[in-house]
């Protein structure tokens, strides 16, 4: 059976929502963050180098990277679900908007809270390419979810299960208003009706009500 070391309110959330989907079975262990840093508790760091989460065993398997473990739990355990092959129509939309999330997305989030934690004057330039650039990234996403249910295209895949972390949990860390994203709410709202993400959200962080607006 596969072990979740998941840190609460983290890109863990990705691996719990992915094995809910494809309904396998799994032993979940929860971490708190540190109350002053936010960072990883001692306890996960002695698992991993980087304190990483999330954190996967599999018979014998230490597994970090949300990405990679994805990947793995995908094609070792779900039988190539949530992962269009290549002769499927989607699959090379799927490429892309997988590697979108920590490619682009999570980052100009990561850098945009950075930016404000330097607390620069408002008309900084620094901060105003930040923001025109996260901007920039969900125009881009609510253009695609305009035209598609799912990023990949008609049927939900691991795209979206790389991806709404960033569009839901990290906004405890970096609010963003998505007034101006309609069809990004609208996703958002079909995420939230899923049965495996609810599942998801109330096993690995009891405490949370998604972002889902």
């Amino acid at each position: 059976m596969i072990t979740i070391h998941h840190l609460g309110h983290s890109q863990s959330e990705r691996i719990i929502w992915l094995c809910e989907e494809l309904g396998l079975p799994y032993e979940l262990v929860h971490y708190k963050r540190d109350a002053v840093t936010r960072l990883s508790p001692p306890e996960l760091k002695a698992l991993h180098p980087l304190g990483a989460a999330p954190l996967i065993e599999d018979q014998g398997l230490l597994l970090a990277e949300s990405a990679a473990i994805v990947e793995y739990i995908i094609t070792r355990h779900g039988n190539d679900r949530l992962k269009p092959g290549p002769d499927h129509t989607d699959y090379t939309d799927f490429l892309y908007w997988f590697h979108f999330s920590n490619g682009n997305l999570q980052p100009v989030m990561l850098r945009l809270m950075t930016v404000r934690s330097a607390k620069l004057p408002i008309d900084h330039p620094m901060l105003a390419s930040a923001q025109d650039r996260l901007d920039k990234v969900l125009h881009h996403m609510d253009t695609r979810l305009g035209n598609v249910p799912y990023l990949a295209g008609q049927e939900l895949s691991a795209a979206d299960i790389m991806s709404i972390f960033s569009l839901t949990t990290m906004r405890l860390f970096l609010p963003v208003d998505f007034g101006p994203y309609p069809h990004i709410r609208a996703y958002l709202q079909r995420i939230g009706e899923r049965p495996a993400y609810r599942s998801a959200i109330s096993k690995g962080d009891p405490d949370l009500t998604p972002l889902l607006t």
